[in-house]
């Protein structure tokens, strides 16, 4: 999934980012709130992370423009309040979920993944497509007898493309959901990532699901009945 993750605490936010990205997420960490106002508005992501107690602008404050916008993505707040009254603020906010600090590096990924289960794609920690399921624990990919292990590059691809399959995906669209944000791709570091993919799907004999569409970009198809 594509995640915003604001935490204005250094020490907090790059190990739990590290983690996220780890579980194959992409990941947009920033500390200030005002470029997470501005990412919010530029970008769809899958899932925001948002710690209440941020400087300027407050976690809670984001979520309620989030949703004023009219974005639906999950949030996930992080707070060291934990009354009742807290926590509905937050839940009337527009949150989904909530989380207490000190926060537990397992329970954060296992929140996050019971919040990506809100795709129409989801059954348990899987995504389908046809026969073609895509492991969101193991970043696996496996059909029929066959499974193979995505290096985190391709998984965090091949779930883009699930995500969104039959539409075509621009290259630009494809940097700006799997290259985090300050990074820089490489010219041609899409088109090697999908042919890297495409070798992928050729050994479950699905090469043929990853179309080029010249001009315009790439498309996951989902097989026709026949």
């Amino acid at each position: 999934m594509l995640i915003l993750f604001v935490e204005d605490d250094r020490a907090q936010l790059e190990p739990l980012a590290t983690a996220l990205s780890g579980a194959g997420h992409i990941v947009d960490a920033t500390e200030d709130s005002q470029t997470a106002q501005w990412l919010m508005s530029e970008k769809d992501y899958d899932l925001l992370i948002l710690d209440w107690m941020l400087p300027n602008i407050s976690g809670v404050s984001l979520c309620r423009q989030y949703r004023e916008s009219g974005k639906t993505a999950p949030i996930l707040l992080l707070t060291a309040k934990d009354t009742t009254a807290d926590k509905v603020d937050g839940l009337d906010a527009g949150a989904d979920d909530y989380l207490v600090k000190p926060i537990d590096v397992l329970e954060l990924l296992a929140r996050v993944r019971a919040l990506g289960r809100r795709s129409p794609l989801w059954q348990g920690d899987v995504l389908s497509l046809k026969d073609l399921q895509l492991h969101l624990t193991s970043l696996t990919l496996e059909r029929g007898l066959e499974k193979i292990q995505l290096s985190v590059r391709e998984f965090q691809l091949m779930e883009y493309l699930m995500r969104h399959s039959d539409r075509i995906l621009s290259r630009d669209q494809i940097e700006r959901a799997l290259w985090s944000w300050g990074t820089e791709p490489e010219s041609n570091a899409v088109t090697t990532l999908v042919r890297r993919l495409r070798n992928r799907l050729e050994s479950l004999g699905a090469k043929d699901w990853l179309e080029t569409v010249y001009g315009m970009g790439y498309r996951l198809n989902t097989p026709k009945e026949s």
